[in-house]
């Protein structure tokens, strides 16, 4: 029995962490200081750090709607703020991980304690960037009453929850050269049908790394639009599958 949870749990997680692997040699740094994004974010906003937390919240303190983000592998977790605001300013408060060594595969159940520290969180979201959506994925399959949807932001589940009740957003760009496409359209069957709870948006001239504010990655495609827009239509993408 052990051999098999064992078997299962590196199966979900190989192809994400070697791609990680291959294309990062060390963790990618965000490409802004914290203190000027807080103070420009303005006032529909409020950031706060909170231990190993990141928060972007509405500044009015009423979202009972929440968002857990697990952020790519190798990945700062601050370099997801910018999306987040975003996300905040659409009336989500959004808990951003940071992991240890910047992998989520060594704190797969971090959403865990996120719950149970902020209960005025009534609905629930899980989502993740590459290897952090991998592992968010992995982690819903066991906590499906705990949540309300994924979103993956150019990743795919290796875990099934295609008959779960949860909605699901999957977003990557056309120009991700990072996304083993072969592997994402040999797990799509894992999560729920068109028109049951799963929405796919392929952001055209996006790439792997705009969804975060880190710079280029190593083997991403060259994204033909700027990283603003691919953050805006992601967040907007995030908002109509909450609300």
């Amino acid at each position: 029995m052990k051999t098999n949870i064992l078997h299962k749990f590196f199966s979900s997680i190989s192809v994400f962490f070697i791609s990680a692997l291959i294309f990062s040699c060390s963790s990618y740094d965000s490409t802004f200081d914290f203190a000027t994004v807080k103070a420009q974010c303005g006032s529909e906003v409020t950031l706060s750090n909170d231990g190993p937390y990141i928060i972007a919240e509405p500044s009015s303190g009423n979202s009972t709607t929440g968002m857990i983000f697990y952020p790519g592998g190798l990945v700062s977790y601050q370099s997801y703020l910018p999306l987040m605001i975003k996300c905040a300013k659409n009336g989500i408060s959004c808990y951003i991980i940071q992991m240890p060594d910047d992998f989520a595969i060594l704190n797969m159940n971090a959403a865990y304690r996120v719950q149970k520290r902020y209960p005025q969180i009534s609905n629930w979201y899980i989502a993740g960037h590459s290897l952090g959506g991998a592992m968010a994925a992995s982690y819903v399959a066991s906590h499906k009453n705990d949540f309300a949807g994924l979103i993956l932001l150019a990743a795919y589940s290796t875990s099934d929850i295609s008959e779960s009740n949860l909605k699901v957003l999957s977003v990557y760009g056309s120009q991700d050269g990072v996304l083993n496409m072969a592997n994402y359209e040999k797990y799509r069957p894992n999560l729920p049908s068109e028109g049951n709870g799963f929405t796919e948006l392929i952001i055209q001239g996006g790439n792997h790394g705009q969804f975060a504010d880190y710079g280029e990655q190593k083997g991403d495609g060259q994204a033909s639009i700027s990283r603003e827009t691919q953050q805006s239509l992601t967040a907007d993408a995030i908002r109509d599958l909450i609300f």
